[in-house]
């Protein structure tokens, strides 16, 4: 009896803290807004010697 008793405590408590999805976020907090340069140019430009770390071509690697 004193199992059961304990079961629906736990029961109980779990269904307090688990049993309702959380509040829905609006769409406003989930985007930002950021000023950019008018140029569509970032600050820091064109750096030849960092390009291979976001484009990568097997021909120019191999140096065809």
């Amino acid at each position: 009896m004193n199992d059961e008793v304990a079961k629906d405590t736990f029961t109980a408590a779990r269904h307090e803290r688990f049993g309702k999805l959380p509040g829905r976020i609006p769409f406003e907090d989930m985007t930002t807004e950021v000023d950019v340069d008018p140029g569509g140019r970032g600050a820091a430009g064109y750096n030849p010697e960092n390009s291979w770390s976001f484009y990568s071509c097997v021909a120019l690697d191999l140096g065809l």
